[in-house]
C-alpha cells in the first residue's frame, strides 16, 4: 500500500526516459514515479530507496528525494508563501506548496506568516494542512509551576483565553483572567507556568508573580498620574474595563499597584481620583 504523507522504502521496479517506477515488493502494478531529476545516477532495478510520497500539481501521486518539514499526523512551524481566495499555502520544502484551507485556520493570515499547523489527509486524499491542533498536542511534559517556556499562541477563544502551544508540542493555556495586554494569535513569547492540571495541561501567564513586578505596575501608574497632571481621572474603584483600557493592566494589578503607591506615601486617594501628593 502506498502511504500519502509519509516516508517509504519502495524498490526500483522501471525505469522509463522521465525517470523510475517503484513499488512495495510484489506490488508491481500498485506504483509511483520519482521523476528523472532526482533519480540517482547509479540506480537500478531492483534497488530500494526511501522516498516521501504526495500528490503533484495534476493531483498525481509522486514520489520525492527530498525531506518535507513535515508529514502526515505531524505538527510543524512553517511560513506562508502565498494567501488565495481558497486558502494559503505553506512552504513544507517540495515543489508543490502545502494546502491550508480558509475552514482550517483560525486567524487571517498573510505571506511571510509562521504557523504552527498539523498535516493530514483530506477526504480527497490530498495532503492537507490544519492550525486547529487542541488535540493533537500532547498533555504531559516535565515542566512545573514557575517554571518560564516558550509558547506559540495558535486559537483564542473569547471564553477561556489564549491557547498555546509550548514547544510547539505541549498544550497549554494563558487563561481569559490572565490576559493583560492584547494578544494575537501567532503571537509567541516567554511565559510562566502557574499550574499543571491533572491532565498535565499547563496553565501559563504572560506576566511574572505580583510581588516580582509590583514595583514596576506602580512605576507606570505613577507615571499616568503625572501624564495627567497629578489627578487620574479614575480611582481604584473603577470598572475593570475602564483599568484594562486606560493602564493595560487588571483590576487586581492596579490595586496592588495603588495600595503600594499609597503605602509609599506618594498619593492620595480621592472619591473619584487618585492624586498625586503634591496634588492631595
Amino acid at each position: 500500500m502506498l502511504n500519502i504523507g509519509q516516508k517509504q522504502k519502495l524498490i526500483a521496479v522501471k525505469k522509463v526516459d522521465f525517470g523510475v517506477y517503484f513499488a512495495e515488493e510484489g506490488q508491481k502494478d500498485n506504483r509511483v514515479l520519482l521523476p528523472g531529476k532526482e533519480v540517482p545516477k547509479d540506480l537500478s532495478e531492483g534497488d530500494s530507496l526511501e522516498l516521501f510520497l504526495y500528490r503533484d500539481s495534476n493531483d498525481r501521486i509522486i514520489a520525492t528525494l527530498r525531506n518535507p518539514k513535515i508529514m502526515t499526523g505531524e505538527l510543524a512551524p512553517l511560513k506562508v508563501r502565498e494567501v488565495t481566495k481558497i486558502g494559503a499555502f505553506l512552504d513544507w520544502g517540495l515543489e508543490k506548496d502545502l494546502f491550508l484551507p480558509f475552514k482550517e485556520q483560525t486567524t487571517k493570515l498573510n505571506v511571510g506568516d509562521e504557523v504552527l499547523v498539523r498535516a493530514y489527509i483530506d477526504k480527497s486524499e490530498r495532503i492537507c494542512a490544519s492550525m486547529k491542533i487542541y488535540k493533537y498536542l500532547e498533555s504531559k511534559s516535565d515542566y512545573q509551576k514557575d517554571d518560564w517556556v516558550n509558547a506559540r499562541v495558535y486559537e483564542i477563544s473569547d471564553n477561556f483565553g489564549a491557547f498555546c502551544a509550548v514547544d510547539d508540542r505541549y498544550s497549554a493555556l494563558i487563561p481569559k483572567k490572565e490576559i493583560t495586554s492584547e494578544i494575537h494569535v501567532l503571537d509567541r513569547f516567554e511565559a510562566r507556568v502557574t499550574g499543571v492540571a491533572e491532565d498535565g495541561r499547563l496553565n501559563l501567564a504572560t506576566r511574572d508573580k505580583a510581588y516580582m513586578t509590583i514595583d514596576k505596575d506602580a512605576d507606570y501608574v505613577m507615571y499616568l498620574i503625572r501624564s495627567y497632571d497629578g489627578v487620574l481621572p479614575f480611582n481604584d474603584k473603577a470598572s475593570p474595563e475602564i483599568i484594562k483600557r486606560e493602564c493595560n493592566m487588571s483590576k487586581n494589578q492596579f490595586k496592588r499597584a495603588v495600595g503600594h503607591l499609597l503605602k509609599k506615601g506618594e498619593i492620595v486617594i480621592k472619591e473619584k481620583t487618585i492624586n498625586s501628593i503634591d496634588r492631595a
